[in-house]
């Protein structure tokens, strides 16, 4: 991954927020700002373009992709009301997302259906606080095992892993992002962890059988 090390940065600059960062980008454009801003999330960016991808030449291309957006659209689509990293993230996903149905790999479990219920299979799920704390147990594990085995996730569920877990978004904000209902975010999510949790109980087992 080809990240930018910044030059020096002055020490008014990185105790400044994102949200003054971006005014003085876009006011003055400060690139001193920009570049604070880009060492501040560029890592997790990157992170969540290359779980989605997984190679390492396409993840690259989009990360740049992403920023030539960032930096060309700053100016006409950011809304200051929301957060800066967001609408970064946004941006990324959809391009991201955008290189995936192109190759024909993408594949929208909002349309699994339940033939016994007549209904969304999502739709019974447990809400949000629910599933919180779920979440909490689940992903407690090491880093390491951890990331290993959201690279096997199915993409749908591997976006909202990342999105939830290393951007700490609200399901409203996943759901929104990734165009489905929130109770599809949330099924999306409740699977992914139940097929992390069997990953990590056949990695014990095989690590067991090895002692």
């Amino acid at each position: 991954m080809k990240l930018r090390n910044a030059d020096h940065i002055p020490a008014n600059y990185e105790k400044m927020k994102d949200k003054e960062l971006v005014a003085l980008f876009r006011k003055k454009n400060d690139q001193v700002a920009f570049r604070e801003l880009m060492n501040r999330h560029q890592a997790k960016v990157y992170s969540y373009i290359f779980s989605m991808i997984q190679n390492r030449e396409v993840a690259n291309d989009i990360f740049q992709e992403t920023f030539t957006k960032v930096v060309t659209k700053m100016d006409d689509t950011y809304n200051e009301q929301g957060k800066w990293i967001a609408w970064v993230m946004r941006i990324a996903h959809n391009a991201t997302i955008d290189h995936i149905r192109k190759q024909k790999r993408f594949v929208d479990v909002s349309s699994s259906y339940d033939k016994e219920s007549k209904s969304d299979f999502y739709d019974r799920l447990p809400d949000e606080d629910a599933l919180s704390q779920h979440e909490e147990l689940e992903l407690s594990e090491s880093t390491s095992s951890l990331l290993r085995h959201i690279s096997n996730l199915p993409e749908e569920q591997r976006t909202v892993v990342m999105l939830r877990h290393y951007y700490e978004m609200p399901f409203k904000e996943i759901a929104e992002l990734t165009d489905v209902s929130i109770n599809t975010a949330l099924g999306r999510m409740r699977y992914a962890l139940i097929n992390l949790r069997k990953m990590f109980d056949e990695e014990r087992e095989k690590e067991s059988n090895n002692v």
